[in-house]
């Protein structure tokens, strides 16, 4: 199993005819992915990839099931895509667009849960279950992406699109591999934190073990600390905390828009030692991950 997405998850991609969308578009049908199609406002009629384009998400969901939506618009457009997307009826949304004004995402991540909509970022590059599909432009090439994404029993979530690839690709030369990938975005305000996605990992029988990676800023790792307080989690997790020397450093901006650190309550010693506290094994070094996770395997 998988959570989230699987090889039966068709989508689209909205604002599919730009230059970054036509890339993750190819790369998606290359993967084997059952991407049907996109959305661009005026280009009906046009196909991307021989796939068609149309004016409205509609054109789509009253015609085939359609599971998700990838919205890579630019920022002033984002929003309305997203709120589009989920008038539709579509339950998954992946929203790739950084730079979105923070008020429009606390409208639309507020909308989403209101309607029963999973969001995905933004600031994000989707999401992976190796071997089935991947919905949004995680891994780059398709050959690359099944390098580095081998199918396995570890769940990865990362604030940093760049860095889940990495992780991923420890666990694949580790032999552990991938159950699924979510690389949740690294603003200040996202659809689904740690805490959130976690449940679904809990639930799923293909993961054994959890890896996360992490950044000072923000409060998604204190929510991870009081979701395994509160919940647990019989599973083992092992988490990097990145930007340590931002310690010395406080007000500095580190990485991604969410990764501003203001208090002492934001620095990456405070929320190692939370992590820690709720049971959560902290690597020193990505490169540490795997050998921590099948330790936490056998001590099971």
């Amino acid at each position: 199993m998988s959570i989230l997405v699987d090889e039966n998850t068709t989508f689209i991609i909205q604002g599919i005819t730009g230059r970054e969308a036509v890339t993750m578009a190819r790369e998606c049908l290359d993967y084997g992915a059952k991407l049907l199609g996109g959305v661009t406002p005026g280009r009906k009629g046009r196909q991307v990839h021989g796939l068609p384009v149309e004016d409205t998400v509609r054109a789509f969901t009253e015609a085939q099931r359609v599971d998700a939506a990838v919205v890579s618009v630019p920022p002033v457009g984002a929003a309305d895509a997203v709120f589009e997307a989920i008038d539709a009826g579509i339950k998954l949304i992946v929203v790739v667009t950084e730079r979105i004004p923070r008020k429009q995402v606390a409208q639309f991540v507020e909308y989403a849960q209101l309607q029963g909509v999973r969001i995905i970022g933004p600031n994000c590059l989707g999401m992976i279950s190796p071997g089935k599909t991947r919905v949004g432009g995680i891994g780059g090439s398709a050959e690359a992406t099944r390098r580095a994404f081998k199918p396995g029993k570890v769940g990865v979530m990362s604030r940093s699109g760049g860095m889940t690839v990495e992780i991923a690709n420890s666990l694949s030369e580790a032999g552990l591999g991938v159950s699924t990938a979510v690389s949740i975005g690294g603003d200040a305000i996202i659809g689904s934190t740690y805490a959130e996605l976690m449940p679904l990992f809990d639930a799923d029988p293909q993961t054994e073990a959890i890896a996360i990676y992490s950044e000072p800023g923000g409060r998604a790792e204190y929510e991870l600390a009081d979701y395994m307080k509160r919940a647990g989690s019989k599973k083992p997790i092992v988490a990097f905390m990145a930007g340590r020397f931002m310690d010395e450093m406080p007000g500095m901006r580190f990485g991604h828009a969410g990764t501003i650190v203001e208090g002492r309550a934001d620095t990456a010693t405070s929320k190692i030692a939370n992590l820690a506290a709720a049971g959560i094994t902290v690597a020193d070094r990505i490169g540490d991950i795997p050998r921590l996770i099948e330790e936490g395997l056998r001590g099971k």
